[in-house]
C-alpha cells in the first residue's frame, strides 16, 4: 500500500509540474537550461517484433519538449519532465491501415545508475513491448491515466497502473 501511495504523490506532483507554469528556477539549477525541444523520431519496426505484420510510427503533430530537474555529478540528466502534444501515425506497412493516435502525455523521468530507468507518467504515451518483454504482451501500446514504467537495463518494462486503461494499437491496424 506504501508504493500506491507514493506512486500517487508523484503522478500528482508530475501532473501539477506540468500544468503549472515552468518554476523560476528551471533555467538555473543542476546544470539545466529550461525547456527545450524533444522530438520523437520515426521508426519501422519488422513483422512479429511488436505486431504481427511490420508497422511504421511517425510523429504527425510534435510538440513535446523536455525540462532538465537534476543532474548527476558528470552533468548527465538524473530527471527530466517531458511533456507536450504527440499525434503519431501507425501504420501497418504491409496492407497500408493505419490509424492516429494521441500520445500526449506527461512523464517524469528518473534514470538511475545501473542503466534503468523509471517513468512517472499522466496521461497517454506509446510503449512497445517484444516477447516477453515486460508485463503487457507484445505489442504497439497506448497506456492512459496515471501509471509508472520501470525499464530494467535490458529494457524489460513492468507497468504498475494506478488507474486508467491500456490498448495495443496492432489491434486497429489488422
Amino acid at each position: 500500500m506504501r508504493k500506491r501511495t507514493s506512486v500517487a504523490t508523484v503522478l500528482a506532483v508530475v501532473a501539477a509540474i506540468a500544468a503549472g507554469p515552468t518554476p523560476a528556477y528551471a533555467g538555473t539549477t543542476g546544470g539545466t537550461h529550461g525547456w527545450v525541444p524533444a522530438p520523437q523520431g520515426s521508426f519501422d519496426q519488422p513483422a512479429g517484433a511488436r505486431c504481427d505484420f511490420a508497422i511504421h510510427s511517425e510523429s504527425v503533430r510534435d510538440e513535446v519538449r523536455k525540462l532538465v530537474l537534476s543532474t548527476n555529478p558528470d552533468g548527465s540528466p538524473r530527471r527530466e519532465l517531458y511533456e507536450g502534444d504527440l499525434i503519431v501515425g501507425v501504420t501497418n506497412t504491409e496492407t497500408g491501415a493505419a490509424t492516429l493516435v494521441d500520445a500526449s502525455g506527461t512523464a517524469m523521468v528518473e534514470y538511475h545508475p545501473d542503466g534503468s530507468m523509471t517513468w512517472y507518467v499522466t496521461g497517454p504515451a506509446l510503449f512497445g513491448f517484444r516477447e516477453n518483454g515486460g508485463t503487457l504482451p507484445r505489442g504497439y501500446w497506448l497506456i492512459d491515466g496515471q501509471y509508472v514504467v520501470e525499464f530494467s537495463p535490458t529494457f524489460h518494462k513492468t507497468v504498475t497502473m494506478v488507474h486508467g486503461t491500456t490498448h495495443n494499437v496492432c489491434t486497429d491496424l489488422d
